[in-house]
């Protein structure tokens, strides 16, 4: 149901995957001429994964090339629908004008650690149950304290190596409070120094438990690789 006009042709036949990430400009319109949105009058491009946004979007992006320009009709049911629920969305069919400024795949997952079964005996446990082995020693000498905030590069498994989120993959940092975590992330982030990166085998009870409430949260022991970007 998507439809679209081609307003300016691309450089090339290069088009990006559903894991690229795309910077585009933009404008968007409800059907009654009313304008909701822009990056030219913000004059600031976006940047994001073709996943990342409804579904008319990730649609035609892949048909576009750099330096393309589109005016796409969207239709209600590859947008927000006709009763959006996100507040402040615009309900109904909406028109857009996309300007594909570049784009780059997506960085590739980080591979899942020999060790991601079971911490080797080499690694450091605390009390609480919590292994860690340091995998980069870091140029700081400061620890971040429970009510710090940090800024952090990650990734996780569960113990058969299956990744289930990464920052990474996301090329984008993840920033936090500290004590607004999992315990087990909590109690090891506190124990690193900026710079440093250290891999952390945090035990179910300290994560999301053996049978986990929160929706999509990974069960049993968790595996993470976190380096420690900054905090303050």
């Amino acid at each position: 149901g998507l439809a679209f006009k081609v307003l300016t042709p691309g450089k090339d036949q290069a088009h990006p995957g559903p894991d690229d990430k795309v910077t585009v400009h933009y404008t968007g319109w409800t059907t009654d001429g009313k304008m909701f949105d822009s990056s030219i009058v913000r004059n600031e491009p976006a940047t994001f994964p073709v996943g990342g946004v409804i579904k008319g979007w990730t649609e035609a992006l892949q048909l576009m090339s750099k330096g393309e320009k589109r005016r796409l009709w969207i239709p209600g049911s590859l947008a927000y629908g006709d009763r959006p629920t996100r507040p402040g969305a615009p309900a109904g069919m909406l028109v857009f004008d996309v300007e594909l400024l570049d784009f780059a795949p997506a960085p590739k997952p980080p591979p899942a650690p020999k060790d991601v079964k079971a911490a080797p005996k080499s690694a450091k446990k605390t009390a609480s149950g919590l292994a860690y082995q340091v995998l980069q020693k870091g140029t700081g000498t400061e620890h971040p304290k429970p009510t710090s905030r940090v800024t952090v590069h990650y990734t996780g498994w569960t113990t058969d190596g299956k990744m289930f989120d990464s920052s990474i993959v996301r090329d984008e940092p993840a920033t936090f409070p500290v004590g607004g975590v999992i315990k087990g992330w909590t109690e090891g982030v506190q124990l690193m120094v900026k710079g440093e990166k250290t891999r952390f085998w945090i035990p179910a009870e300290l994560a999301y438990g053996e049978k986990p409430t929160r929706p999509g949260a990974p069960a049993g022991t968790l595996v993470f690789d976190i380096e420690l970007i900054d905090f303050r």
